[in-house]
């Protein structure tokens, strides 16, 4: 199977882990990865990284360069609507036991490129490209592509394609949309050209009632700049809300700033700043805070990666470049036994993918939408923060051996990278 013939839909974290672990295990294998985008999307949130995907990347020998482009926040501090600090959540400084804040939080785009640099002149990349439809057979699976119309068959198709998968939407033969598990959480996210933490290392978190949010988080460069986060969060009884928000993101970005004007005007704190930077932001997007529950994640050989298999917000990237990981392990593990290799990745990665998503209102209980409750939750964060309850909790947790759970996977045998 040294010449497997492979398409990754998609070019993000998911993909880029994948095809470099695939590399590893067949240095001649043939990979087209296709890209919807123009060019690389080398933008974005902040993310992290946790659990197992910490390991990957140290197997990666990538770890170092991430900590070298993290964004140094040192962690999150919750304030009233006068910025004064209600409760401080530190980061930890460990890689086992972590807080809000990571001691892997790197924006997107720079984690995105750490991972696609080292395999981009390996593979067949092709941009402003998608598939338009497959078909499966025992000896392959035949893709067209949307633009090209270049008809190819594939010993796999990998989709990586995100949120709203279209390839998951026919390999289940349903609307991608039946598998989003909906949040009640909208997002818009920019970065503001001016820095208003001035200088601080502690990303700031601002709640009004209604459930709207304000985030601060700082941005390392050198010219000041802030990551600006406007959250919404609904309960499911707020059809009207929901609905407005939803109308917003299909309509385009436009709408989106328009509805967050309208939102957050009265808001309080620095909410007038951060508008303005949202107006006058390069890199404005917003989206639907939501989950992938996928009853399977591969069909013949058809496959779905990170996001377009089992998203999951807050643990997301972790996720992909697990899935990445034990997605090439497995190839590596059965060769010439596609089928085989994707019937194992399912029952490794699925299973864990579940557990770590929960389920129920969390969302809504961080987020209170009355004063009442916003008080509430601030003199328990206040509480535990000021008297140190949660650096003991971790500490304890960490002497009797709780750290964060991890996958159960095999110990794949990876040949020596050629040099």
């Amino acid at each position: 199977m040294s010449n497997l013939n492979v398409l990754v839909s998609g070019c993000g974290i998911a993909g880029s882990v994948f095809v470099s672990w695939l590399l590893r295990a067949y240095p001649n294998a043939n990979i087209t990865i296709i890209e919807r985008d123009p060019s690389l999307r080398l933008t974005g949130a902040s993310v992290d990284i946790r659990s197992s995907a910490v390991d990957i990347i140290k197997w990666m020998g990538a770890e170092q360069e991430i900590r070298n482009q993290t964004t140094n926040e040192e962690g999150m501090q919750v304030v009233d609507a006068n910025g004064h600090a209600v409760a401080t959540l530190r980061a930890t400084g460990r890689s086992d036991i972590q807080s809000f804040t990571s001691e892997f939080e790197i924006f997107r785009g720079a984690l995105a490129k750490i991972f696609i640099d080292p395999i981009i002149k390996r593979v067949r990349l092709i941009f402003d490209e998608c598939v338009d439809h497959f078909e499966q057979h025992d000896d392959g699976v035949v893709v067209t592509l949307a633009k090209s119309k270049e008809v190819k068959t594939y010993d796999l198709l990998v989709a990586a394609d995100g949120l709203g998968s279209k390839i998951r939407g026919t390999m289940l033969n349903s609307n991608p949309q039946e598998q989003l598990y909906d949040e009640g959480v909208h997002i818009a996210y920019f970065t503001i050209k001016s820095d208003l933490l001035q200088g601080g290392r502690l990303a700031k978190g601002y709640n009004a009632t209604g459930g709207r949010a304000v985030f601060l988080r700082p941005d390392p460069d050198p010219a000041g700049r802030t990551r600006g986060n406007l959250m919404t969060v609904t309960t499911s009884g707020d059809i009207e809300t929901k609905e407005r928000l939803n109308s917003a993101l299909r309509e385009g970005n436009e709408s989106y700033m328009k509805l967050m004007e309208e939102m957050f005007r009265d808001v309080g704190w620095l909410a007038p700043e951060v508008l303005q930077g949202m107006r006058e932001s390069d890199d404005f997007y917003c989206s639907l805070f939501g989950q992938i529950r996928s009853p399977r994640i591969h069909h013949g050989r058809v496959v779905l990666l990170g996001d377009a298999g089992y998203a999951t917000p807050g643990f997301g990237t972790s996720l992909a470049i697990i899935g990445g990981y034990v997605l090439a392990g497995e190839l590596l593990s059965h060769p010439g036994d596609v089928q085989t290799a994707l019937k194992r990745y399912e029952e490794i990665v699925l299973p864990f993918a579940k557990n770590s998503q929960g389920g129920g209102n969390a969302m809504q209980l961080l987020n209170p939408q009355t004063l009442w409750g916003i008080r509430i939750r601030n003199a328990i964060f206040g509480f535990v923060t000021s008297t140190k309850l949660d650096r003991l909790a971790m500490a304890v947790a960490s002497a009797l051996g709780f750290t964060e759970k991890k996958i159960s996977m095999p110990d794949y045998q990876w040949p020596a990278e050629s040099r």
